[in-house]
């Protein structure tokens, strides 16, 4: 019997659709160029081996490609019933529900099915990461939530690469950042063709200050990943912030235009959009001109992409574009919608995001004070969005820079000596020197 790399038994008689569903699933876990491909020839060598199509369906969610998702998901939970034991059965259910738009129904089913089968890593896949179940779940304590994940299982995982990446990026995310660290070097040592090791290494880099850490290693290693690459315009978009930390906004603009703008990315179009607007509303906030022409193209790959709220995380960076585009109709309207969403019971991420929709408004119309004091009662709840730290940092920094220009010196320079306190930042330093108190 054919088994997947983590030993567990599959069913397809066909050695060439077994070898080409592993190495699908291997660049799946990497974030590496090529799943696609692999999983397609998994299906073609066996088209009745339903792991493959559901596993192709989870790469067609991941670009956004939702009715091939779906279809996908029919295909393989249709196949299953027919040549699929108990463990294929669950494990289809799981990635079938994330795709058919039943995330709460995903994460119980998962959860579930770790308990019996701890090492289906395409499984264990599902709650991790900063737009997985658990961080796009509107839980507060998403962050602990991983690490308690990661750490039931571990003894199950020891020596793997893609589970020793995922444990480190939790726990630096959940501010055990030395050993996230640790654990994330380890990972890409074990493996140097891994881009969440990089991606994870980067955030791990952020939040201990080691900027020009994350500077070489980006350098050095991302010509190897190649612009098709997943993660390629997202950890790029890191190596922007490291040269906005250091106030080399030139820098930082030009490796937008050569890596991440819509223009010239292949990443899927949730990557592309909140890269876009965080980075180029960053520039706006810490008082860099941002050109026109950039907006407007990050302006209308936003609007084509997300004509309608229903990613909380999205919505926010969809907000950032509409206030520094001047569109008040859309972003109201945006707004509207969450808050009927809020009042139907079905957004579980709460009334932070149409808050910080509204704050971001003020802050294009230089009511500072009023941005100010919409998101500093609500600044322990940005976490509720998901995504990452370093992703939602945009969101306290919108807070600061409001602080500042509304003349609030002390509570700005409490909230800069916190932040220092947690990492070194040229750009947090030359702020609380500027403050002064």
């Amino acid at each position: 019997m054919h088994t997947d790399r983590y030993g567990l038994p599959i069913s397809t008689t066909s050695a060439e659709a077994a070898g080409a569903y592993r190495e699908g699933g291997d660049r799946l876990l990497a974030a590496w160029p090529g799943a696609a491909e692999a999983l397609d020839r998994a299906i073609a060598a066996d088209p009745d081996f339903a792991l493959a199509h559901v596993a192709r369906g989870r790469q067609h969610l991941t670009y956004g490609e939702v009715p091939a998702a779906r279809e996908k998901a029919a295909t393989a939970r249709a196949l299953v019933e027919k040549r699929g034991d108990a463990r294929e059965k669950s494990h289809v259910e799981a990635l079938a529900f994330s795709m058919e738009g039943q995330a709460p129904k995903s994460l119980a089913c998962t959860l579930k099915h770790l308990e019996e089968w701890p090492r289906d890593a395409l499984i264990m896949m599902l709650p991790l990461g900063a737009f997985g179940l658990y961080a796009f779940s509107g839980m507060p304590d998403h962050d602990q939530a991983r690490v308690d994940l990661v750490e039931r299982y571990a003894e199950h995982y020891d020596g793997d690469w893609w589970f020793t990446t995922h444990r480190g990026w939790s726990h630096t995310e959940n501010g055990n950042v030395a050993h996230g660290r640790k654990l994330t070097e380890r990972a890409f040592a074990l493996r140097r063709e891994n881009a969440n090791a990089v991606h994870a290494l980067a955030h791990a880099m952020f939040e201990d200050g080691s900027g020009e850490d994350a500077d070489r290693l980006i350098t050095g290693w991302l010509p190897g990943y190649g612009r098709t690459g997943l993660l390629y315009g997202h950890i790029s978009w890191h190596q922007a912030l490291v040269a906005l930390d250091n106030g080399d906004a030139a820098r930082a603009l030009a490796i937008y235009a050569e890596r991440v703008q819509p223009k010239v990315s292949t990443a899927p179009a949730l990557n592309v959009v909140t890269d876009g607007a965080s980075f180029l509303w960053r520039l706006h906030v810490y008082g860099h001109a941002v050109p026109k022409d950039v907006w407007d193209d990050a302006a209308a790959k936003a609007e084509s992409s997300f004509p309608k709220a229903g990613i909380p995380f999205c919505d926010v960076h969809m907000a950032l574009v509409a206030a520094a585009t001047g569109k008040r109709t859309a972003l109201e309207e945006r707004v509207a919608a969450l808050e009927q969403r809020l009042a139907d019971g079905k957004l579980a991420q709460g009334a932070i995001v149409p808050t910080i929709c509204r704050a971001v408004a003020a802050f294009a119309d230089e009511d500072y004070a009023g941005c100010a004091k919409m998101l500093e009662p609500a600044a322990k709840e940005v976490v509720r969005i998901g995504g990452s730290h370093a992703q939602r940092e945009v969101v306290e920094d919108t807070l600061l820079v409001a602080l500042m220009k509304a003349g609030e010196a002390k509570k700005a320079s409490a909230l800069l000596d916190e932040r220092l306190h947690r990492r070194p930042s040229g750009r947090d330093a030359r702020w609380r020197t500027a403050v002064g108190q």
